[in-house]
């Protein structure tokens, strides 16, 4: 079995520089055939700009892509055949049809014109809009519109699918579908690149995550690799009023030996592997007896939120750098040859 066998992305010695300043910096991950692969930083840690250069839209600096066997700095029209791509933006024409919005994007990727009218039919019934199929998309939900979107991506049948960020926006409900539409395409050996700012979604998601930050990737591996990473045991979380949190620092430190990661809003988190029931009862009634304001205290498993902020320091929607950035990539447009 040779290498093109078992991957669909081959990235080594990723880099991107914008005149002085290096949005990534020497990035190098493999992406399995059939597997649903996560990106995962703070917005402006670089997610965008790794998107761009898989999808030809930007040229790096240095490095190698390599995208089902072709070379991306010089096979990128045939590239962009086997790539499909949804933005984080739903990129629907309000004003035409279901219809009319897949004929659009099947002439894009000059599909046929024999074979449209049969790949767009099975398109509508693959997002279960057959029944709306002449209804002007602007009058759709939120759910509907993004599930329109995501079979605009697969028109082309693609091999690798790109998906930025699917269900932002959308409520509980639509959000859970799309999760069971981008597993059952997963069940048909597409390969899948997810961007996400929700951590569960990862979790729930994600054969392997990959998390970057300032341009390079920090740690790459399944969920449950990742949260062992943090700790291999139970977790102390405690949650204070903002002007307890010096006392708190101190008591922690001096008092009961312990080492935490302490966050901005006042949330002190505790990794130690042995921290049971008696170590969470001595922490609280330290915290009680120096009269500390606690808001909450409890023991959990490590999350995705975790190992996130143990590798960033940050909060995935501490700032808008890559939302701008994946703004400018459905201003672009993606879709067939250039």
């Amino acid at each position: 079995m040779t290498q093109n066998d078992l991957y669909s992305v081959e990235i080594t010695g990723l880099k991107k520089k914008f005149g002085d300043f290096e949005a990534v910096k020497d990035i190098s991950f493999k992406i399995k055939k059939g597997e649903i692969f996560g990106i995962l930083g703070p917005n402006g840690a670089g997610k965008t700009t790794t998107l761009n250069m898989i999808l030809g839209l930007l040229r790096p600096t240095s490095g190698k892509i390599i995208i089902e066997g072709y070379d991306n700095s010089s096979e990128g029209e045939k590239i962009k055949q086997l790539i499909g791509f949804m933005t984080q933006e739903t990129v629907v024409d309000s004003y035409l049809t279901a219809r009319d919005n897949l004929r659009i994007f099947a002439k894009l990727y000059h599909i046929p014109k024999e074979r449209i009218a049969e790949k767009v039919n099975h398109a509508l019934e693959e997002a279960n809009l057959t029944s709306f199929a002449d209804v002007a998309a602007g009058t759709f939900s939120g759910g509907m519109q993004r599930r329109l979107n995501l079979v605009k991506s697969m028109i082309q049948e693609p091999l690798i699918l790109i998906l930025d960020e699917p269900t932002t926006g959308l409520d509980i409900q639509s959000r859970v579908g799309m999760w069971d539409e981008i597993k059952r395409l997963r069940s048909k050996g597409i390969t899948i690149i997810l961007t996400t700012q929700y951590l569960e979604e990862a979790d729930q998601l994600c054969d392997r995550i990959a998390i970057i930050d300032h341009g390079k990737v920090m740690a790459i591996g399944t969920a449950s690799e990742l949260k062992k990473t943090v700790s291999k045991g139970n977790m102390l979380s405690i949650k204070v009023g903002l002007k307890d949190r010096t006392e708190v620092s101190k008591i922690l430190k001096s008092k009961l030996k312990l080492d935490f990661d302490e966050k901005d809003d006042g949330l002190f988190v505790i990794s130690t592997e042995d921290i049971q029931l008696d170590r969470l009862i001595k922490v609280a009634e330290e915290l009680k007896k120096n009269k500390v304001e606690v808001h909450t205290i409890g023991m959990h498993l490590p999350t995705m939120d975790d190992v996130f902020m143990k590798l960033t320091g940050s909060s995935i929607r501490d700032s808008t750098g890559d939302q701008k950035a994946g703004k400018n990539i459905a201003k672009m447009g993606w879709g067939g040859r250039r």
